[in-house]
């Protein structure tokens, strides 16, 4: 009898609700949105407090999933998701926003610090490790004049717009390539700087 395969979670970290739909700090829901999309996962609804998908990716099984508590209480749905569902924490893929990386500058890390990043920090306590996939989605840094909060809470501009879809595409690539191939691998593909 051929042993189970292991389900794989996928997380977009955001903040839920209309207002903060189309905001940088957002960017770990798009790209979740657009995996769905693009993999025709199936929609389980709102349940453990957080929207979840279920279906394959490249024949793996994935659950992903968007939790529904704001962005610094995050880790409690997605630790309920993980008990619940009996899925492993090293077989997460977390997509989020950083401001450490430009706009459009994508970065796989294997684990380590939060950054300062609130979900990161809730996800790190609530588990009690840092050793989780992250998939680092730059959007940049704001002009002197505006604040990180509001910066991350404000939506993209005109120009950002442009590309998003193209960063979006990078992103769900990358879980891709990480799910199938692992992370080292994706860290060779995407962690270099790509010239324009």
């Amino acid at each position: 009898m051929m042993p189970e395969k292991r389900k794989h979670l996928i997380i977009g970290l955001g903040n839920p609700g209309p207002v903060y739909a189309n905001t940088r700090h957002n960017i770990g829901f798009m790209a979740v949105d657009r995996l769905v999309r693009h993999y025709g996962l199936t929609d389980l609804g709102s349940r453990l407090n957080a929207q979840l998908f279920s279906g394959e990716i490249a024949g793996i099984q994935v659950l992903a999933a968007k939790p529904m508590a704001y962005m610094n209480r995050s880790g409690e749905p997605v630790t309920n998701i993980i008990r619940t569902y009996g899925l492993y924490r090293e077989d997460m893929v977390v997509i989020h926003d950083d401001i450490d990386l430009a706009y459009e500058r994508l970065k796989i890390k294997e684990k380590g610090g939060d950054g300062g990043h609130n979900g990161l920090r809730s996800l790190t306590d609530a588990l009690g490790t840092d050793a989780f996939v992250r998939v680092r989605m730059g959007v940049g840094r704001p002009e002197a004049d505006i604040g990180v909060v509001d910066y991350v809470l404000g939506e993209f501009d005109d120009n950002q717009y442009l590309t998003i879809e193209r960063f979006l595409s990078q992103a769900i690539e990358a879980a891709e390539v990480i799910l199938c191939n692992g992370a080292k691998e994706a860290m060779n593909r995407f962690n270099r700087k790509i010239k324009i």
